[in-house]
C-alpha cells in the first residue's frame, strides 16, 4: 500500500500535470468505486476546474471549483496518470476524467480497492470518520514530543502496529515504521507505553527525517508504486531493514530478521533492537 511519502510524490506530480485544467466529463467504469452513485458523482464534476490537489494521511484531495472536494485513496494498487485523449485504456482502468485541453486523468486499480468520495470541501472530516480520527502529520510541527508522551503512555500495544495505527500518527505503514524502529534502535514488540522520554524523541526525529527523505525519493518502489508521470520511486534504494531479511545489518553485521507482528511481516536487528527484558519476561509468560 502506498504511504504517506508514496501519496505526496503522487500530489505534487498531479499538480504540476493537471491543476487548473477543467474537467469536460467523467466516465466510471467500476461504479463501487465512486460515491455518490456514478450518475451523480459524474454529473457533479461537468464543467469544475482541478484547483490543486492536497493530501491528508494517505488520502488524495482534489479541490475542485465551486467548494467541492474529491477524497481518493489509493489503497494497495491505484495509480493517476495523465494520457492523451483517446490513448487506448487497460482493462484496469476504472475511472476517466476527460479534460477540456484534450487530456485525460485516469485511475487505475488492479485490485479494484480504490475509492473516491465528493464532499463539500470543509466537510471532509465531517463526512469521513477516518479522516476525523487521523492523527497529526510527521512534521516538526505537528507531531511534538508532548504528544507522543501521551499517546505512547496511554498504550501497552506493541510498538509496531500502534505505528501503522493512522489514528496515532498519519502515514506511516509497514514499511517506514520498520524503517524509523531500526534507525531508533527500538524492538517493534516493545510495549508503547515502555518507551523512555530519550527513546521517543530519537522515534520522532527519525520520524520526521526519514518521512522527509523518502518524499524527496520519490517514495519507494516496491511492487508497484509508480508517480504520476509513470516513473518508479527511488528511496527503496535507501531502505536499511526492510525487505533485508536475511542480508547483514549496516551497523553491527548480523542477520536481519523476519517475524509477524499483528498479521505484518515486520524486519529487524535482533542486536541492534534487542527486546527490553520486562517486555521479553511478558512475552514468555504469554
Amino acid at each position: 500500500m502506498p504511504e504517506l511519502p508514496e501519496v505526496e510524490t503522487v500530489r505534487r506530480g498531479l499538480n504540476r500535470l493537471v491543476a487548473g485544467a477543467t474537467i469536460d466529463h467523467v466516465e466510471v467504469f467500476y461504479p463501487k468505486m465512486v460515491t455518490p452513485d456514478r450518475d451523480e458523482f459524474t454529473a457533479e464534476l461537468i464543467g469544475r476546474q482541478i484547483e490543486r490537489i492536497d493530501r491528508r494521511g494517505k488520502y488524495l484531495l482534489f479541490r475542485f471549483s465551486g467548494d467541492l472536494t474529491m477524497v481518493s485513496h489509493l489503497r494497495m494498487e491505484g495509480k493517476y496518470d495523465v494520457q492523451a485523449e483517446g490513448s487506448p485504456i487497460t482493462k484496469h482502468t476504472h475511472v476517466v476524467f476527460h479534460l477540456k485541453d484534450d487530456r485525460e486523468l485516469r485511475y487505475t486499480d488492479t485490485r479494484k480497492f480504490g475509492r473516491m468520495r465528493l464532499v463539500p470541501t470543509g466537510q471532509e472530516a465531517a463526512e469521513m470518520p477516518s479522516l476525523a480520527k487521523m492523527g497529526p502529520e510527521p512534521t516538526e510541527e505537528a507531531l511534538t514530543l508532548a504528544y507522543m508522551q501521551t499517546i505512547f503512555g496511554k498504550s501497552h500495544k506493541v510498538v509496531k502496529p500502534f505505528l501503522l495505527d493512522q489514528s496515532r500518527i498519519a502515514g506511516l505503514g509497514n514499511i517506514y515504521a520498520d524503517e524509523v524502529l531500526w534507525l531508533s534502535k527500538i524492538n517493534p514488540l516493545t510495549p508503547a507505553d515502555e518507551l523512555t522520554k530519550a527513546q521517543l524523541a530519537t522515534l520522532r526525529r527519525n520520524i520526521i527525517e526519514e518521512m522527509a527523505l523518502a518524499i524527496q525519493g520519490h517514495g519507494t518502489t516496491v511492487h508497484s508504486f509508480s508517480t504520476a508521470f509513470g516513473e518508479a520511486g527511488q528511496f527503496q534504494n535507501h531502505l536499511h531493514v526492510y525487505g533485508r531479511e536475511g542480508e547483514p545489518c549496516e551497523r553491527c553485521g548480523t542477520e536481519i530478521e523476519k517475524i509477524k507482528v499483528a498479521q505484518r511481516g515486520t524486519h529487524f536487528c535482533p542486536k541492534c533492537q534487542p527486546l527490553p527484558a520486562a517486555a521479553l519476561e511478558a512475552f514468555d509468560r504469554d
